[in-house]
């Protein structure tokens, strides 16, 4: 397979977008909110970090390593992403998901 240019000018493959996923999904898929509109709600209003910096669109695209900071209603939820769900699992998959960081346990 011939190797393609990304837009930041470096040579990849097409793994290089199945290592990436829209911010709003993952949020649903990994069980932070049970719908992507309230996902987007979310992350429009400011309550969602991507690495320290405020994101404003539910399109973002994120990679395993990203830390997100989610202030959700009942607590503060810091996370290292470590896979990229192809669906919304259950409960117990999505553990494997992400590395909880935050001290505070969800209410």
């Amino acid at each position: 397979m011939a190797a393609r240019k990304s837009s930041s000018g470096r040579q990849g493959d097409e793994s290089d977008e199945d290592e990436r996923q829209r911010l709003d999904k993952f949020l649903v898929y990994a069980r932070f909110v049970k719908t992507r509109t309230l996902a987007s709600e979310l992350i429009q209003r400011g309550r969602v970090r991507l690495n320290g910096q405020r994101v404003s669109k539910p399109d973002r695209k994120i990679v395993p390593g990203d830390v997100l900071t989610l202030t959700l209603p009942h607590a503060t939820e810091v996370v290292r992403l470590l896979d990229l769900p192809e669906k919304r699992g259950s409960a117990h998959d999505t553990a494997e998901l992400y590395e909880r960081l935050s001290s505070e346990k969800p209410r």
